[in-house]
């Protein structure tokens, strides 16, 4: 199983219960930007508040984790909530390099896609 992000439209792409979805994102800023490549993507704890407990990580470096996440909402004049709805893509590159995703989303990805590919383009 493979879970496919396209930066250029912000999308997470992958397949549930036998049909492909695809759904919108948030990703890292050209500052901070999220990883390109393939990666293998696994559950890790998160207890600091505003992941939910948990996060799919995907790449580590010596001082920053990469995840797929739900939305982190703790600074609201980022407004996370509304941009993630936002049919612009523009609106879409705001995180530190994580994939942000609705809770929904997180929860299809924790039931079909633990230990799968990630491939970011």
């Amino acid at each position: 199983m493979d879970v496919i992000v396209t930066i250029a439209l912000a999308t997470i792409c992958f397949t549930y219960h036998g049909a492909e979805e695809c759904h919108t994102t948030l990703l890292g800023t050209k500052n901070s930007p999220t990883p390109v490549g393939e990666f293998f993507i696994r559950k890790h704890p998160a207890p600091q508040k505003g992941y939910g407990g948990d996060v799919l990580e995907f790449y580590e470096t010596d001082t920053e984790i990469y995840a797929i996440h739900r939305l982190w909402l703790l600074n609201p004049k980022e407004r996370r909530e509304e941009r993630i709805k936002s049919k612009n893509v523009k609106d879409k590159f705001i995180t530190n390099g994580c994939i942000n995703v609705d809770t929904k989303v997180y929860e299809k990805l924790l039931e079909c896609c633990q230990n799968s590919r990630l491939i970011v383009r």
